[in-house]
Formats: C-alpha cells, structure tokens, sequence
C-alpha cells in the first residue's frame, strides 16, 4: 500500500463516477451473489456475505438488490452462475499484476483480459508467475472522521492491525487475513464509518513508474478495471503521475 497514494487516489476518485453509472453496484452484486451460493444466505453464518452486504450498505445499494441477489444465489429466484478467476501478467516497465474476475464465460472473459493485456503493453502471464510477489491482506478504508493519527493507531493496534496508511481525508487499515474480521468489527463498534473493507493482493514490494511508462501502466490498469467480468486488480507499481 506504501507508496502508491496517488494511484490510490485516483482510484477512489474513480470509483465515485463508478458508483454514479452503477459499475459498483454490479461488482457488489456478484460479489454477494458468489458469496451467497458457497456459503449460505444467511449474513450471520456467512463472514463473506456480511462483508458483501455491509459493503453493498456502504454505497447506498437498495435492499431489494441485495434480497434479489441473495435469493438469486440460492435458488429461489432464477440467476446466472458466476465463476471465480484470477489472471496474471506483467505490464509496461515490467510491474506485475492481478486481476480477479466473476464471470458467466470463461472464454469470453480470458480473451478480453488477454486483449487489454497486449493493447496496454503488457502481457498475460502462467498461474503463478506473478502472484508470489503478494500477499492477501485485509484493507479497510474509512474517512478520518476527526480521529488523531495517534488515536486511530492505538485502535487499530489493539484490534489486532498491522498498520496504518494515512492519506489526506481518509485512513487505510491493514490486517492479516486472520484479523480481519476482529479490526472491522473493533472499527464499526467504534462508531467509526467505513467506506470499503475487503481481503485484497497487497504487493511484497512496489516498483516506481515515472513519466510515460507511469502513464501507461495506469491506462492498463483503468481498461481492466473497466472491464465487465473484472472485480479487482492489483500491481505493484508505485506509480508518480503528475
């Protein structure tokens, strides 16, 4: 996370337009929809459908939505089965990266995410070729809500976090995977606001990307996470956009 707060940025910023259009709406809706049809439609049983559902809360989602995706998932309601994936590749100036999709056609979407790969310069890799160079994590993001630096690090901390990044209007949270769910319920016992909380693939170590390269590598990472089927990417890339 160290390092990248530019491109963090941009994507938050992005990530409003995203909501505005209804893109969010769907990677949530799959997202609960996944999570529904392997673990239960119940939210108090299933940790992945609460996150889901909580996250769903979070962009204004509508109850209904969410019902209909939950009933969809487990039959009650016809639906489309989605497929987890992930890809892997390399991009310009040879940053690694991770995409994570839902998908109803595999073929369709490996050729797409194939296509974006070598139009953006870079290129898809085997399993495994850049996903070493991870780590899942649990990131929360939540705006400072006028906690001190010092105070949110003493929270976190004793919930079991590893540490803190610090932008200008918002905290980003870091766990293991295993304390995840302990810190985010610390926060919102708190009376905290979350924005997002997931398990995301956190780097081991970033490169930096300067000038056209930089350039580059954040116009392959929007065409992917514009892509339909795409849930998340990741990238190692410190990118120093100006």
């Amino acid at each position: 996370m160290s390092g990248h707060s530019k491109w963090a940025t941009t994507k938050r910023k992005k990530a409003v337009i995203d909501a505005k259009r209804g893109k969010a709406f769907t990677k949530i809706i799959k997202e609960i929809t996944i999570a529904a049809r392997e673990g239960g439609g119940d939210p108090i049983g299933n940790p992945r459908l609460r996150l889901a559902v909580d996250n769903a809360k979070a962009v204004n989602m509508p109850a209904d939505n969410i019902e209909r995706a939950i009933k969809k998932a487990t039959g009650e309601l016809e639906g489309v089965t989605f497929h987890e994936l992930m890809y892997e590749g390399y991009g310009p100036a040879g940053v690694a990266i991770l995409v994570e999709v839902a998908t109803d056609n595999k073929n369709r979407t490996v050729a797409e995410v194939r296509h974006l790969f070598s139009k953006g310069g870079g290129g898809m890799g085997e399993t495994g070729s850049v996903a070493w160079m991870f780590n899942k994590k649990g990131v929360i993001t939540l705006p400072r809500q006028d906690k001190s630096e010092d105070d949110m690090m003493e929270i976190i901390l004793d919930a079991g976090a590893e540490d803190l990044q610090t932008e200008e209007e918002f905290y980003i949270v870091i766990s293991l995977v295993e304390a995840f769910e302990t810190v985010r319920k610390t926060l919102i016992d708190k009376k905290l606001t979350i924005e997002n909380a997931s398990l995301q693939w956190i780097a081991k170590n970033f490169i930096n990307v300067t000038g056209e390269d930089a350039e580059k590598v954040a116009k392959l990472l929007e065409s992917l996470e514009d892509s339909d089927d795409v849930q998340n990417v990741y990238s190692n890339a410190d990118l120093d956009i100006a």
